[in-house]
């Protein structure tokens, strides 16, 4: 034990001064434990209730995705079987009182089985059989048992190995096996205090009750403010005197004739007093309340972890708010909940419901949850334009086929909704095609057919001695030739930058398959490893070059 502390006696602070702080003291109350005063809150006060229940509603609002190696019909005979055993609003449940009580239990329901105190057996499951998750609290109908399971390898390690079910009386009905039963805790404990708490957790009330009672007892005082707000003051002479010595006659008069005003100011809004008497009116200044108010508010949203905009139903606060920050660090909280509290209840609720609906349980299912920040329209446009730019790039590139660019697109379906048309066997059929496979013209002769080709053909033409064909014949070193005329190149004869062959070819590949069927003079965009150029469209497919810069 260490007796190091800041202490300074003269100006009483820190420890063992007779500072005001230092009377501070924070006793051990166990709150959890009152049943009564949590289900008076839950039933009464509006921010209890709203912190029991939107978490367990926004865990749950994107439900989980089912994927594996099964057929349609499977995942739709799952999801029949969660719809009809109303197993979304169970698990909600149960999350709720978890969260209320710092403990909750789901016993799951199976057809047949009637001897709750054998370790569940998912072999014995017959298809058709799961009936449900039946949902008790702490307080009503379930206590666990202090033998705890000492397994390593079980998931229940260090938690009760058996839970008693109890009737309106008290009594014991059944012993239920821990495999049988889908836990829903609070707050976390440390190993002895969750001993203390029947291997439960703790309410999520009991850590914000002191701010929730700062917050009630501020809003009443505003709201009784609200009666002083007006106030008239009426300056009597000798009103000691009259109360004190003055007759019983004299007093009863006094009162009268002060009913008699107040009668006549509520109907006519007019007081009338003696010439000698005083009336002022005083008004009470709400100025500083609303901060006084928005900070106990405050106090409360962050030990719910629920932001103030969703908990009090409030707008966004300051200039330019939007709340979008606050909410997206809300839903990574609810992310790890989802892992930490309803993944663990789902596990397990997961072989029995595949058994009861399929017969059997694939190797490869998993259980996946949807992201709850869901992001604009505009918002996934932009996403899947520059993972698109991205994986269209590399295939350029020479870095990604067309197969695996393809499967990259795809992959983009689930985030975006978009690409979700390729198929399986169109990825198949483009295995190993690259870049220059797709873009390269796919008729060598360039749509020139035979009889065009030999339209002028003359098997009589002259030869030279080589027999090379000559406009004169004669001998090779002095025969009369004409010069070949090469088709011109596209860029030949126009203005901009001009780009070697090889080059333009390849961005024209590029420009014809980002914007097919451009008319002459639009003006696009496109790049390459290296550069980002500003080309014009010449309406035949090829291009003038306006710019060009190194990105």
């Amino acid at each position: 034990m260490t007796a190091d502390a800041f202490s300074n006696i003269l100006f009483r602070l820190g420890y063992g001064s007779q500072a005001p702080i230092e009377a501070t003291d924070y006793p051990l109350t166990r709150m959890t434990d009152n049943y009564a005063l949590l289900n008076s809150l839950y039933r009464n006060n509006w921010i209890v209730q709203n912190v029991v229940e939107i978490i367990p509603s926004d865990m749950l609002r994107e439900w989980f995705k089912l994927t594996g190696s099964a057929t349609p019909e499977e995942f739709a005979a799952f999801e029949r079987v969660c719809r009809t055993t109303n197993l979304r609003n169970a698990l909600k449940t149960g999350l709720m009182w978890g969260r209320l009580y710092g403990g909750a239990a789901g016993l799951i329901l199976i057809k047949g089985q009637d001897d709750l105190s054998a370790p569940l057996d998912i072999s014995t499951i017959l298809p058709g059989t799961y009936q449900g998750l039946y949902i008790l609290d702490r307080w009503t109908g379930i206590t666990p048992d202090m033998e705890l399971v000492n397994d390593p390898a079980d998931v229940d390690f260090n938690l009760p190995m058996w839970y008693n079910i109890t009737d309106a009386r008290g009594r014991t009905v059944a012993q239920v096996h821990h495999s049988r039963i889908v836990r829903f805790t609070g707050r976390d404990l440390p190993f002895i205090e969750a001993g203390a708490e029947l291997y439960w957790g703790a309410s999520e009330i009991e850590s914000l009750y002191d701010d929730l009672k700062k917050h009630d007892n501020v809003s009443h005082n505003m709201a009784n403010l609200t009666f002083r707000a007006n106030m008239d003051v009426m300056t009597v002479q000798n009103l000691d005197q009259l109360l004190s010595v003055g007759g019983a006659e004299q007093q009863k008069r006094f009162w009268d004739t002060m009913q008699a005003q107040s009668v006549i100011k509520s109907n006519f809004g007019v007081q009338l007093v003696n010439r000698d008497d005083t009336l002022t009116n005083t008004q009470y200044s709400f100025s500083g309340l609303k901060d006084i108010y928005d900070s106990m508010c405050l106090d409360i949203s962050g030990a719910s972890h629920i932001p103030a905009t969703k908990l009090f139903g409030r707008a966004p606060a300051g200039m330019n708010a939007t709340g979008e920050s606050d909410m997206k660090n809300y839903y990574d909280y609810l992310d790890t909940l989802r892992e930490s509290k309803l993944r663990p209840a789902i596990d397990r609720l997961l072989p029995v419901i595949l058994m009861s609906a399929w017969g059997h349980i694939p190797d490869a299912v998993e259980v996946q949850f949807p992201p709850l920040w869901t992001p604009t329209a505009r918002e996934v446009g932009e996403i899947a334009r520059a993972k698109a730019d991205t994986v269209i790039a590399a295939f350029q590139a020479g870095l990604l086929d067309q197969s695996a660019a393809m499967s990259e697109l795809k992959k983009l379906s689930d985030e975006t909704g978009m690409f979700g048309g390729i198929t399986d066997e169109a990825i198949r059929n483009a295995s190993g095609r690259t870049y220059q496979d797709v873009t390269s013209l796919k008729d060598p002769l360039a749509g020139i057919g035979f009889d065009e080709m030999t339209a002028d053909y003359d098997p009589n033409q002259p030869r030279d001695d080589e027999g090379k064909w000559t406009y004169t014949g004669g001998r090779s070193g002095k025969s009369k030739k004409k010069k070949t005329k090469y088709a011109p190149s596209p860029q030949r004869g126009s203005g901009g930058i001009h780009l070697n062959p090889k080059t333009y070819a390849r961005l024209t590949g590029t420009l014809n398959t980002r914007y097919p069927k451009l008319e002459a003079g639009e003006i696009r965009t496109i790049q390459d490893t290296r550069y980002e150029y500003l080309v014009k469209a010449d309406g035949f497919g090829g291009f003038r070059t306006l710019n060009r810069k190194k990105i």
